[in-house]
């Protein structure tokens, strides 16, 4: 399938009421179709996987293309350089969350981590706390100590108020939490210590990531 003939695909699927759906949601409205991510992995999967492609896909600027570009793209041939321009473009939540399980596959995730999360724009931000609950998830290779590694940089972004910031630290610290006793352990203490501080933002990440921690059997050390 030719970028042409996907592009006229996307097109042909665009749905007003998902588009209106998706903005009370908080995904930005602006050059979307309204396509469900059901549908674009089925599209993604009749395209297999073309990095050239990709690259197309995410510059024509459509939001749904960009998702596609993410599912399509071959980890192993991303560049530093495309995950800087692409990180750039990311203008709503679930594009971030989305693209995160592409770039938790590239050689440059934790090198991204900790960069963006010093970095001011709100979805560069949530890219890093994103990424963490990705590879905390799935990365069955990274230790307890590569992963402990990520408390300080939850723990210093937790005092950010803003709305799409937050609520990836808080899934960064319930991912890694999940993921064994040990590590629940250090996950529910970091949350206390969050429960009681004086920014809102790290209270309301304490008490939600607590609210879940606290009722799940961790996975054995």
């Amino acid at each position: 399938m030719t970028y042409n003939e996907i592009i006229k695909k996307l097109k042909s699927l665009k749905n007003q009421k998902n588009i209106d759906g998706m903005a009370r949601f908080g995904i930005n409205p602006k050059n979307t179709l309204g396509i469900s991510i059901y549908d674009l992995r089925k599209i993604a999967k009749e395209i297999g996987k073309d990095h050239n492609l990709a690259l197309q896909l995410w510059d024509s600027g459509i939001h749904e293309a960009k998702i596609l570009a993410s599912f399509v793209d071959e980890p192993e041939k991303v560049t530093e350089e495309q995950l800087e321009k692409w990180v750039l473009d990311f203008d709503s939540w679930d594009i971030v969350d989305q693209v995160s399980e592409l770039i938790a596959h590239t050689p440059f995730v934790i090198k991204k981590i900790f960069e963006w999360s010093d970095r001011p724009e709100e979805f560069v931000k949530r890219s890093a706390f994103s990424l963490i609950a990705e590879v905390s998830w799935w990365d069955k290779k990274m230790t307890d100590k590569e992963i402990e590694k990520f408390f300080p940089i939850i723990k210093k972004a937790a005092t950010d108020e803003r709305n799409f910031v937050k609520k990836a630290v808080n899934w960064a610290l319930r991912n890694i939490g999940k993921r064994n006793a040990y590590l629940h352990k250090k996950a529910i203490t970091l949350a206390k210590e969050l429960k009681t501080s004086k920014s809102k933002s790290a209270r309301w990440i304490g008490s939600d990531a607590l609210r879940e921690l606290e009722k799940r059997n961790p996975a054995p050390i």
